[in-house]
């Protein structure tokens, strides 16, 4: 299609992107937080071009199922070309559904639910004119409440749900984290620089678990070391 072209991700793995769908560093520090098992059954909610499961996909050690769910059809399509390019018929599945609406199967299924979810609540900040800008940003098609529910709903018992913000929502994460029994443990906050405030915050829930949470050390884009080339 116009405006597609493939990006190498490393281990054979090819990412399509395009205009309306393709990715940042924040899905890359989220791939990375995240950190999937490999035995780990694994769904990822407001996909995109799929990066995320992607990115797993081009290491050794990437989980033995992944699911990679969006609400728009042409995200899926583009996911799609990536896994017929890159081999993973059998790794990788695509899935054009609402995550305000989980299916009964799927419930209590997975050990990791990922999501970079759009970050504006409605009536904040400036609206896109393109529609696949809207959805990526504003949530137009769910809210960050939805996003938890739907992530606690997915969750097997002492499974974990991932997610990075802004950090000035970083109480509204928590909160909801909270009010749908999957009990913060991990934040992690990103900066450009040492001497600059973060521009993203990166969290991890844990459903059933005990009150507990870990603040860990910063990750300074300017050294870091997360690689997935």
């Amino acid at each position: 299609m116009k405006h597609e072209r493939f990006e190498q991700l490393g281990g054979g793995v090819q990412v399509c992107v395009s205009r309306a769908h393709t990715f940042g560093s924040d899905a890359v520090l989220l791939a990375d937080f995240a950190a999937p098992k490999p035995r780990e059954r694994c769904i990822d909610l407001c996909s995109g071009c799929g990066i995320i499961p992607l990115l797993w996909l081009s290491k050794p050690d990437s989980p033995r199922e992944i699911t990679a769910l969006d609400i728009q059809p042409e995200a899926i399509r583009q996911m799609q070309r990536s896994i017929e390019r890159s081999g993973l018929g059998g790794n990788l599945r695509p899935v054009l559904a609402d995550l305000r609406k989980p299916s009964k199967p799927d419930h209590a299924a997975y050990d990791l639910v990922t999501c970079n979810p759009p970050y504006r609540a409605l009536g904040t900040g400036f609206i896109s004119d393109a529609a696949c800008d809207q959805t990526a940003r504003h949530e137009v098609e769910c809210s960050l409440e939805e996003v938890c529910r739907a992530g606690a709903y997915l969750l097997r018992y002492g499974g974990r749900f991932c997610i990075c913000h802004l950090p000035e929502r970083l109480v509204d994460v928590l909160a909801l984290m909270r009010k749908y029994a999957v009990e913060p443990k991990r934040i992690r906050f990103v900066q450009q620089r040492i001497d600059t405030a973060p521009w993203l915050v990166l969290a991890e829930g844990k459903r059933g678990a005990k009150p507990f949470a870990v603040i860990e050390p910063p990750v300074i884009v300017e050294h870091s070391a997360v690689r997935f080339n």
